[in-house]
């Protein structure tokens, strides 16, 4: 008894503790910050909030407590994000346009919805259900993450360049080490190991054997990929795959995204205003496709994951997300999930890029070696960067 009293304990004082760290994350915006939405790929604040709410009262209230209460019917179709079998959903692209509920609404959805995850915690102690909140915490933790990338997409297009947070740059990490590490052929296991959380797209450990490979301590720096742009890098195709490089032409793609040149001198918009381009700061916000032009250029490669993960025991990571010259597939013997839960990851497993790591914006205790994110090639408003390999 004193066991599930403890385990209970702890898991409500993390759900509590996730839940609050939301929420203080927009305690800097104003009430217009919280709704637009200029790009299909990035949502609202507001949405996130709320999406993540509808998370916890779908997968788990209106499952594990006969008794709950929706808050709102109208929610479940507003806030679902693509889970086919719970039904239909607003447009992704139109998230934006939802004015209706007002902040303040949802703000009472989440404190009604914590009311009772709080309360069906207190009476129910079955594994099943704390998986499952566990899950719900982890996938906030994501949101957490989207919230703050998101916002920061929004604002650039701010011609003031507003501020989020005088102290929140999130571009200024420094690299620890400059050297080469040397990782021996030899057969490896890859995937989670171990009794805690992971996500299903890590499961189906297995072997995989690798030739010797040296890969570098530091990632890329600003300064470094400013020789890439100076030395013509987005003008000559050679270095750039073929659909790299209809990216570049067509999206008159010049520089990373939220770099500037004002007269003559390059700047870098982050979510504390726009600073000047540190050279020794880490470069960040690269898409696969400038990862890979720019490794190219420099006469070296991308690792592979299953290279990453071998090599993270040898060198500091958690600045950037990693570009991997690796496809989101599934690993052997990967199954989907009955249910909802299954739309999570698997569905995703196409014309995707793996990274690895973690980065500035990622939220504490959210990060392991195992850890598969994934995104298309020409996505870049995360908190990406490069590691060299060769």
């Amino acid at each position: 008894m004193l066991a599930e009293t403890i385990q209970k304990s702890q898991i409500i004082s993390r759900f509590s503790e996730v839940r609050d760290y939301s929420c203080s994350l927009c305690e800097p915006l104003e009430t217009e910050d919280y709704i637009p939405q200029p790009v299909p790929f990035a949502s609202p604040p507001k949405w996130h909030l709320a999406h993540t709410t509808w998370f916890f009262e779908e997968m788990v209230l209106k499952k594990y407590n006969s008794d709950y209460k929706e808050f709102n019917p109208h929610f479940s179709f507003l806030f679902n994000s693509y889970y086919q079998t719970i039904g239909d959903r607003a447009i992704r692209a139109e998230r934006g346009s939802i004015t209706r509920p007002s902040i303040d609404k949802v703000y009472d959805y989440r404190n009604y919805v914590d009311h009772a995850i709080c309360k069906l915690l207190e009476s129910n102690t079955t594994k099943e259900l704390h998986d499952m909140i566990t899950l719900g915490i982890n996938h906030e933790q994501q949101h957490q993450e989207l919230l703050i990338t998101d916002l920061k997409h929004t604002l650039h297009f701010n011609p003031t360049w507003p501020v989020y947070e005088e102290n929140y740059d999130l571009t200024d990490d420094k690299n620890r080490k400059d050297s080469w590490i040397k990782i021996d052929s030899g057969i490896y296991e890859i995937g989670y190991k171990g009794d805690g959380f992971c996500f299903d797209n890590e499961l189906g450990r297995h072997r995989v054997f690798l030739d010797s490979f040296e890969v570098s301590e530091a990632l890329v720096t600003n300064g470094e990929y400013l020789d890439f742009v100076q030395d013509g890098g987005y003008k000559n195709f050679k270095y750039w795959l073929d659909e790299g490089w209809s990216w570049v032409i067509n999206e008159n793609i010049h520089q990373p995204l939220y770099w500037k040149q004002i007269d003559g001198k390059w700047y870098q918009y982050t979510l504390a205003g726009l600073k000047p381009l540190k050279p020794d700061a880490i470069v960040t916000h690269i898409s696969f496709y400038e990862a890979q032009a720019y490794s190219t250029w420099k006469k070296r490669r991308l690792l592979t994951e299953f290279e990453w993960e071998i090599a993270s025991d040898h060198i500091p990571w958690g600045q950037r997300w990693e570009w991997t010259y690796s496809a989101y597939l599934p690993y052997p013997n990967f199954k989907i999930a009955d249910g909802a839960v299954g739309e999570y990851n698997g569905k995703f497993m196409i014309n995707q890029m793996v990274l690895r790591g973690a980065s500035s914006a990622t939220s504490p205790g959210h990060s392991r070696a195992s850890y598969r994110n994934f995104f298309h090639p020409q996505h870049r408003w995360q908190y990406t960067g490069i590691r060299l390999a060769k």
